[in-house]
């Protein structure tokens, strides 16, 4: 039997990248898989698709969270369409690179907002699920941003540092209904928008920076999410676990265009 056979999961932003990848690791190891998406319909359209050729079920909903209420009203769609919820994995997350003096409180609120603000009401939603049923898991997307920033992450840094703290919370809180909260925190992984949105990145460049030598992709973060998903991990709530190549064991994370 799989790892996580019968078990119904909800991937915010698993149209692509990171999202996708953990997505479909979870259909690989039996569960069944609900993701959103807000601006990539083509994206989250692929992941379906992917998806039902591994054999798996899943379907995608529309929800923009920087606005908590439509996160919270898919993650109640996808809990009645699935009957329930198991694992929550709050993925979905904006970057604005800005110089501290160019942020503005719009740049801020979207996110704060989608960042921390709506994973903290989606998952409030589907722990609600999750404590009826008897236990289930949640676990937060990072960064190692949280402890090892560069220039212009200002608001994503801070954003992710609270999602630490959050998780550390909850885990607290929701340990009485046996619901783990955990948190995996990605360093350099390779998606498919680096490509289109850095034109400075060089995938051999930035792996000579990374002390295991290479960079990251979604699956090396999928096969932790799995883990902390299933029973396996079933004494873990609370921790963040970085996946970073060995990143955070240098002084600073830097980029070849700030050299």
């Amino acid at each position: 039997m799989s790892l996580l056979t019968s078990k119904r999961a909800i991937v915010t932003g698993g149209g692509t990248g990171i999202g996708r990848g953990i997505a479909l690791r979870l259909v690989e190891a039996g569960a069944q898989v609900c993701i959103s998406y807000n601006s990539s319909s083509t994206g989250a359209l692929e992941t379906v698709q992917k998806i039902h050729e591994l054999g798996g079920t899943a379907n995608a909903f529309k929800a923009n969270l920087i606005h908590p209420s439509e996160g919270i009203a898919m993650i109640e769609q996808c809990a009645e369409i699935m009957g329930g919820v198991d694992l929550l994995i709050n993925n979905a997350g904006l970057t604005i690179n800005k110089p501290f003096f160019d942020v503005t409180q719009d740049d801020w609120d979207k996110i704060l907002n989608i960042d921390l603000k709506s994973g903290f009401f989606c998952s409030q939603t589907a722990a609600r699920f999750m404590q009826r049923q008897g236990g289930g898991k949640i676990i937060f997307i990072g960064s190692v941003h949280s402890r090892a920033s560069i220039p212009l992450f200002a608001p994503y840094c801070a954003s992710k540092g609270g999602m630490e703290a959050l998780v550390r919370q909850l885990a607290i809180e929701l340990a009485p209904d046996q619901i783990n909260v955990n948190c995996v925190s990605p360093g350099l992984i390779e998606v498919e928008s680096y490509y289109k949105d850095f034109p400075w990145y060089r995938r051999e460049d930035f792996a000579r920076q990374v002390p295991i030598g290479r960079v990251g992709f979604p699956e090396d973060i999928a096969a932790l999410v799995v883990f902390l998903a299933s029973d396996q991990a079933s004494f873990i709530t609370g921790q963040t676990i970085f996946v970073d190549g060995g990143q955070l064991s240098q002084l600073a994370i830097i980029r070849p265009d700030t050299q």
